[in-house]
Protein backbone atom coordinates (compact mmCIF):
# COMPACT_ATOMS: atom_id res chain seq x y z
CA UNK A 1 0.00 0.00 0.00
CA UNK A 2 2.01 3.00 -1.42
CA UNK A 3 -1.04 5.55 -1.73
CA UNK A 4 -2.78 7.21 0.81
CA UNK A 5 -6.22 6.09 -1.01
CA UNK A 6 -5.19 2.56 -0.81
CA UNK A 7 -4.31 2.90 2.88
CA UNK A 8 -7.36 4.47 3.47
CA UNK A 9 -9.53 2.18 1.63
CA UNK A 10 -8.20 -0.54 3.92
CA UNK A 11 -7.70 1.04 7.44
CA UNK A 12 -11.89 2.00 6.74
CA UNK A 13 -13.32 -1.08 6.99
CA UNK A 14 -10.12 -1.51 9.51
CA UNK A 15 -11.54 0.83 11.87
CA UNK A 16 -15.48 0.67 11.73
CA UNK A 17 -15.98 -3.04 10.33
CA UNK A 18 -18.51 -1.61 7.75
CA UNK A 19 -17.45 -2.74 3.62
CA UNK A 20 -16.69 -0.10 1.60
CA UNK A 21 -19.44 -0.29 -0.38
CA UNK A 22 -22.08 0.15 2.40
CA UNK A 23 -20.94 3.75 2.97
CA UNK A 24 -23.41 6.12 1.77
CA UNK A 25 -22.50 9.50 -0.12
CA UNK A 26 -23.57 11.55 3.07
CA UNK A 27 -21.73 11.34 6.23
CA UNK A 28 -22.67 12.16 9.69
CA UNK A 29 -19.70 12.00 12.54
CA UNK A 30 -20.73 11.81 16.24
CA UNK A 31 -18.81 11.15 19.18
CA UNK A 32 -21.76 9.77 21.07
CA UNK A 33 -22.28 6.14 20.73
CA UNK A 34 -26.47 7.12 21.75
CA UNK A 35 -26.41 8.93 18.65
CA UNK A 36 -25.64 5.79 16.28
CA UNK A 37 -27.95 4.04 19.05
CA UNK A 38 -31.28 5.81 17.82
CA UNK A 39 -30.07 5.93 14.53
CA UNK A 40 -30.11 2.05 14.14
CA UNK A 41 -33.58 2.52 15.87
CA UNK A 42 -34.98 5.15 13.81
CA UNK A 43 -33.87 3.18 10.61
CA UNK A 44 -34.01 -0.34 11.30
CA UNK A 45 -29.86 -0.59 10.33
CA UNK A 46 -27.48 -3.01 11.16
CA UNK A 47 -24.39 -0.94 13.14
CA UNK A 48 -21.08 -2.09 12.34
CA UNK A 49 -17.66 -1.91 14.44
CA UNK A 50 -19.09 -3.29 17.84
CA UNK A 51 -15.54 -4.40 18.96
CA UNK A 52 -13.62 -1.61 17.01
CA UNK A 53 -12.16 1.80 17.42
CA UNK A 54 -15.51 3.64 15.50
CA UNK A 55 -18.64 2.54 15.20
CA UNK A 56 -20.87 2.81 11.62
CA UNK A 57 -24.10 2.28 10.13
CA UNK A 58 -25.97 3.60 6.87
CA UNK A 59 -29.86 3.72 6.39
CA UNK A 60 -31.71 2.81 3.36
CA UNK A 61 -31.79 6.45 1.89
CA UNK A 62 -27.62 6.00 1.96
CA UNK A 63 -26.92 8.50 4.80
CA UNK A 64 -24.21 6.89 6.90
CA UNK A 65 -23.65 8.19 10.93
CA UNK A 66 -19.79 7.41 12.24
CA UNK A 67 -18.92 7.49 16.28
CA UNK A 68 -15.24 8.65 15.40
CA UNK A 69 -14.80 9.26 18.94
CA UNK A 70 -13.55 12.29 20.86
CA UNK A 71 -10.65 14.56 20.47
CA UNK A 72 -8.89 16.20 17.44
CA UNK A 73 -6.82 13.24 16.62
CA UNK A 74 -9.97 10.66 15.91
CA UNK A 75 -11.26 13.53 13.94
CA UNK A 76 -7.99 13.94 11.80
CA UNK A 77 -8.10 10.04 11.77
CA UNK A 78 -11.88 9.32 10.28
CA UNK A 79 -11.56 12.80 7.91
CA UNK A 80 -8.37 10.87 6.27
CA UNK A 81 -9.73 7.99 6.20
CA UNK A 82 -13.16 8.87 4.60
CA UNK A 83 -10.61 9.77 1.27
CA UNK A 84 -11.60 5.92 0.51
CA UNK A 85 -15.16 6.45 -0.38
CA UNK A 86 -14.75 10.31 -1.00
CA UNK A 87 -18.22 11.63 0.32
CA UNK A 88 -20.05 14.18 -0.90
CA UNK A 89 -20.58 16.10 2.18
CA UNK A 90 -19.68 15.52 6.06
CA UNK A 91 -21.68 16.92 8.63
CA UNK A 92 -20.02 16.87 12.13
CA UNK A 93 -22.61 16.80 15.04
CA UNK A 94 -20.74 17.48 18.44
CA UNK A 95 -21.01 19.23 21.60
CA UNK A 96 -19.36 21.86 22.99
CA UNK A 97 -18.87 24.12 26.11
CA UNK A 98 -20.46 27.91 25.71
CA UNK A 99 -18.08 30.19 26.34
CA UNK A 100 -20.80 33.37 26.17
CA UNK A 101 -23.15 33.70 28.96
CA UNK A 102 -25.99 34.18 26.64
CA UNK A 103 -24.85 30.50 24.88
CA UNK A 104 -27.39 29.00 27.33
CA UNK A 105 -27.38 24.77 27.35
CA UNK A 106 -29.60 23.62 24.47
CA UNK A 107 -28.54 26.36 22.46
CA UNK A 108 -27.02 24.82 18.33
CA UNK A 109 -24.02 26.75 17.34
CA UNK A 110 -23.45 26.77 13.75
CA UNK A 111 -19.78 27.81 13.55
CA UNK A 112 -18.46 30.03 10.95
CA UNK A 113 -14.45 29.76 11.37
CA UNK A 114 -12.71 27.46 14.62
CA UNK A 115 -9.48 28.71 15.79
CA UNK A 116 -6.97 26.10 15.53
CA UNK A 117 -5.91 25.17 19.01
CA UNK A 118 -5.52 21.65 19.05
CA UNK A 119 -2.31 21.37 17.28
CA UNK A 120 -3.54 18.59 14.80
CA UNK A 121 -4.10 20.99 12.13
CA UNK A 122 -0.62 21.94 12.00
CA UNK A 123 0.24 18.41 10.55
CA UNK A 124 -1.77 19.56 7.40
CA UNK A 125 -1.46 23.41 7.16
CA UNK A 126 0.23 26.29 8.54
CA UNK A 127 -1.45 28.49 11.03
CA UNK A 128 -2.35 31.11 8.70
CA UNK A 129 -4.56 28.73 7.07
CA UNK A 130 -8.00 29.33 8.42
CA UNK A 131 -10.29 26.63 10.04
CA UNK A 132 -13.63 27.03 7.52
CA UNK A 133 -16.73 24.98 6.79
CA UNK A 134 -18.81 24.56 3.38
CA UNK A 135 -20.91 27.23 3.85
CA UNK A 136 -23.52 25.89 1.06
CA UNK A 137 -23.49 22.80 3.42
CA UNK A 138 -24.46 25.17 6.66
CA UNK A 139 -27.31 26.59 4.63
CA UNK A 140 -28.91 23.34 4.27
CA UNK A 141 -28.72 22.90 8.07
CA UNK A 142 -29.48 26.49 9.02
CA UNK A 143 -33.18 25.81 6.49
CA UNK A 144 -34.01 22.77 8.76
CA UNK A 145 -33.14 24.47 11.66
CA UNK A 146 -35.49 27.64 11.16
CA UNK A 147 -37.85 25.31 9.85
CA UNK A 148 -38.45 23.61 13.09
CA UNK A 149 -38.73 26.76 14.91
CA UNK A 150 -35.43 26.65 16.62
CA UNK A 151 -32.90 28.99 17.00
CA UNK A 152 -28.26 28.96 16.60
CA UNK A 153 -26.10 31.19 16.67
CA UNK A 154 -23.47 31.05 14.82
CA UNK A 155 -19.50 32.55 15.89
CA UNK A 156 -15.79 31.35 15.94
CA UNK A 157 -14.98 27.93 17.94
CA UNK A 158 -11.86 27.47 19.63
CA UNK A 159 -10.66 24.02 18.99
CA UNK A 160 -8.51 22.54 22.03
CA UNK A 161 -6.66 19.13 22.88
CA UNK A 162 -6.86 20.10 26.48
CA UNK A 163 -10.01 18.11 27.93
CA UNK A 164 -9.36 19.27 31.85
CA UNK A 165 -8.89 23.19 31.53
CA UNK A 166 -11.60 24.35 33.15
CA UNK A 167 -9.48 25.12 36.26
CA UNK A 168 -7.16 27.64 34.67
CA UNK A 169 -7.62 30.84 34.76
CA UNK A 170 -4.83 32.09 33.04
CA UNK A 171 -6.60 29.83 29.72
CA UNK A 172 -9.69 30.96 30.63
CA UNK A 173 -8.34 34.72 30.29
CA UNK A 174 -7.31 33.65 26.85
CA UNK A 175 -10.45 32.35 25.53
CA UNK A 176 -11.91 36.07 26.60
CA UNK A 177 -9.30 37.44 24.34
CA UNK A 178 -10.10 35.19 21.56
CA UNK A 179 -13.56 36.67 21.94
CA UNK A 180 -14.87 32.78 20.58
CA UNK A 181 -18.71 31.55 21.75
CA UNK A 182 -17.58 28.23 22.10
CA UNK A 183 -15.08 25.77 23.17
CA UNK A 184 -14.71 21.66 21.39
CA UNK A 185 -12.10 19.47 20.84
CA UNK A 186 -12.95 18.15 16.97
CA UNK A 187 -14.14 21.11 15.02
CA UNK A 188 -10.85 23.15 13.62
CA UNK A 189 -9.82 19.59 12.63
CA UNK A 190 -12.40 18.53 10.63
CA UNK A 191 -12.39 21.84 8.33
CA UNK A 192 -8.56 21.67 8.19
CA UNK A 193 -8.61 17.91 7.17
CA UNK A 194 -11.47 18.12 5.16
CA UNK A 195 -9.94 21.27 3.55
CA UNK A 196 -6.81 19.49 2.97
CA UNK A 197 -8.68 16.25 1.18
CA UNK A 198 -11.65 18.11 -0.50
CA UNK A 199 -14.44 16.90 1.69
CA UNK A 200 -17.02 19.27 1.97
CA UNK A 201 -17.75 20.12 5.82
CA UNK A 202 -19.64 21.48 8.05
CA UNK A 203 -20.28 21.12 12.34
CA UNK A 204 -23.88 21.52 14.38
CA UNK A 205 -22.49 21.97 17.79
CA UNK A 206 -25.15 21.82 20.63
CA UNK A 207 -24.03 23.74 24.08
CA UNK A 208 -23.86 21.25 26.48
CA UNK A 209 -22.23 23.12 29.56
CA UNK A 210 -21.12 27.21 30.30
CA UNK A 211 -17.48 25.77 31.44
CA UNK A 212 -16.54 29.51 32.37
CA UNK A 213 -18.48 29.39 35.50
CA UNK A 214 -18.13 27.27 38.40
CA UNK A 215 -21.90 26.03 38.11
CA UNK A 216 -21.99 25.66 34.59
CA UNK A 217 -18.86 22.99 34.47
CA UNK A 218 -20.30 19.70 32.94
CA UNK A 219 -21.05 16.48 34.91
CA UNK A 220 -22.06 12.90 34.48
CA UNK A 221 -25.70 14.41 35.88
CA UNK A 222 -25.75 17.57 33.84
CA UNK A 223 -24.46 15.53 30.85
CA UNK A 224 -27.53 13.22 30.92
CA UNK A 225 -30.01 15.64 31.38
CA UNK A 226 -28.67 17.67 28.14
CA UNK A 227 -28.60 14.58 26.40
CA UNK A 228 -32.01 13.63 27.31
CA UNK A 229 -33.25 16.63 26.54
CA UNK A 230 -31.69 17.42 22.87
CA UNK A 231 -29.57 14.93 21.48
CA UNK A 232 -32.47 13.57 19.25
CA UNK A 233 -33.29 16.62 17.91
CA UNK A 234 -29.63 17.20 17.62
CA UNK A 235 -29.11 13.97 15.23
CA UNK A 236 -32.64 14.52 13.38
CA UNK A 237 -31.77 18.19 12.39
CA UNK A 238 -28.50 16.40 11.11
CA UNK A 239 -30.32 13.18 9.62
CA UNK A 240 -33.15 15.86 7.86
CA UNK A 241 -30.11 18.45 6.54
CA UNK A 242 -28.27 15.90 4.81
CA UNK A 243 -30.78 14.11 3.09
CA UNK A 244 -32.31 17.02 1.61
CA UNK A 245 -29.07 17.74 -0.15
CA UNK A 246 -28.73 13.97 -0.92
CA UNK A 247 -32.82 14.37 -2.10
CA UNK A 248 -32.32 17.51 -4.05
CA UNK A 249 -28.91 16.31 -5.67
CA UNK A 250 -27.61 19.72 -4.55
CA UNK A 251 -23.58 19.54 -5.31
CA UNK A 252 -21.70 20.90 -2.62
CA UNK A 253 -18.53 21.85 -4.96
CA UNK A 254 -15.14 22.10 -2.64
CA UNK A 255 -12.96 25.01 -3.79
CA UNK A 256 -9.65 25.93 -2.44
CA UNK A 257 -8.48 28.97 -0.37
Amino acid sequence: MLTKLEIAKNWLPRYTGMPLNKFGEYILLTNFRNYLDNFCQMFNCDLYGENRAMQAATNNAGLTIINAGIGSPNAATIMDLLVAVHPKGVLFLGKCGGLKKSTEIGHFILPIAAIRGEGTSLDYYPPEVPALPSFKLHKFVSDIIVRKGLEYRTGVVYTTNRRVWEHDEAFHARLRMLTCIAIDMETATIFIVGHHNEISRGALLLVSDVPITAEGVKTEESDKQVTAEWSKIHLQIGIEAMTEIGDKGEPIKHFRY
